[in-house]
């Protein structure tokens, strides 16, 4: 089999075979995930390479990928791009097997071929490959989890998998200590909790009194909006001017929006699917709801708060606990409740003041989460892994 067909290069220069390490003021560093699409993940990515690049430093973005449309989110012209050009992932054992052992391969030829000072690796099943992909050539890799590892259903392979090569890793960056504390000593030997940062808006533009619930994310189990539907449908006649917009695109939208139409949500249930263009749900929305089983953050939960929307949110792990201080900067209700939901979206959608008051608190306490703030914990990273190379020092922000 030719394992290097379909091997598409640089969306941006580059020339084979050259080397990009440079001196330790100037680090290279390369980050590596699936696909530069909507979502936290490519959020953070966005922020980091962003940043990373406006000092100079050499920034490679490395996903699996087929060249296709321009990423969503907007990465300076330094931030160099490569892409893989490889299908997903099969669904079958055997599939998966094969489809991972060739991402193996082209990310270690690619890897080889960079020589990066830094790797970054982020969710599980890239942060194995990166792993396995690294071993033998001298590059230290650090490997993110994004998203809830004890709740998350990576599949027995995988699982098995992450505990043998995680070790392995220079470090390991978790967005909360929930998250940290569930992987053994051996993993977070050297570990850094790191939330995910939020842009906040430029102006304090006051928020329009109308009458939009807002959810976001993908729609998958995870993201529970089978039981934000139905909270919705238990308070729908209480208040017939809201309307809930459920804003991303995924492998239920059809399971759904059967249930919308079974519930008699079509009238005043819309699901737009993805955003044209980041953030843009935010001016829509006059209040918003997080309806996840489980989360790794949350992302869009703070993004809401920065805008200054009230926010209603299930208590799961993990992530809305560490944003919203219940009753203060927003509303957690018990987790999984279709019952506590709904009695907590009247609370909310009955009560103006209630609304103003929240949206408030949430905008001031979003503060917290800057993306300077976050560049910080981040740079405390990469200089972690420049000094045990034995570069020492970065040129200034």
């Amino acid at each position: 089999m030719d394992w290097g067909a379909g091997l598409t290069l640089l969306d941006r220069d580059a020339v084979a075979g050259e080397s990009l390490r440079v001196g330790s003021n100037r680090p290279h560093v390369v980050i590596v995930l699936p696909g530069l699409g909507a979502g936290g993940t490519e959020h953070v990515v966005n922020v980091l390479a962003n940043q990373w690049a406006a000092r100079g430093w050499h920034v490679t973005l490395v996903t699996f990928e087929a060249p296709g449309p321009p990423p969503y989110y907007h990465f300076d012209a330094a931030v160099r791009i490569e892409r893989l050009g490889l299908p997903q992932m099969k669904r079958s054992r055997l599939g998966a097997i094969g489809a991972g052992a060739r991402r193996i391969f082209l990310l270690r030829r690619t890897l080889r071929k960079l020589a990066p000072d830094v790797i970054l690796s982020f969710l599980t099943r890239t942060n194995v490959m990166s792993l396995a992909a690294s071993r033998g050539l001298g590059l230290d890799v650090v490997v993110s989890e994004r998203n809830n590892p004890a709740l998350q259903d990576v599949g027995p392979v995988w699982r098995f998998l992450r505990a043998k090569l995680y070790p392995s890793a220079f470090g390991l960056v978790t967005m909360t200590t929930g998250a940290l504390n569930y992987f053994s000593p051996a993993m977070r030997r050297r570990s850094w909790v790191i939330p995910n940062p939020v842009d906040l808006p430029a102006t304090g533009k006051p928020r329009r009194n109308g009458a939009v619930l807002v959810a976001v994310g993908r729609l998958v189990p995870q993201k529970g909006f089978d039981l934000l539907l139905k909270a919705f449908a238990n308070i729908r006649r209480d208040f017939p001017e809201w309307k809930l917009v459920i804003w991303g695109e995924g492998p239920d939208r059809a399971e759904l929006e059967a249930e919308r139409d079974r519930l008699g949500l079509q009238g005043c249930v819309e699901m737009p699917g993805v955003t044209s263009r980041p953030g843009i749900w935010v001016e829509t929305a006059d209040a918003f709801v997080l309806s996840s089983r489980y989360e790794g953050w949350g992302i869009v939960l703070l993004e809401a708060m920065a805008a200054g929307l009230p926010v209603i949110s299930f208590d799961c792990q993990w992530g809305p606990r560490e944003m919203v201080d219940n009753e203060k900067d927003g509303l957690l209700v018990e987790n999984g409740s279709v019952d506590a939901l709904a009695q907590g979206l009247r609370r909310l959608l009955g009560d103006e003041t209630l609304r103003k008051k929240l949206g408030a608190a949430a905008a001031a306490s979003a503060a917290r989460f800057t993306p300077e703030y976050v560049m910080q914990n981040w740079d405390q990273v990469i200089h972690a892994v420049l000094a045990a190379r034995g570069n020492k020092e970065l040129s200034p922000c």
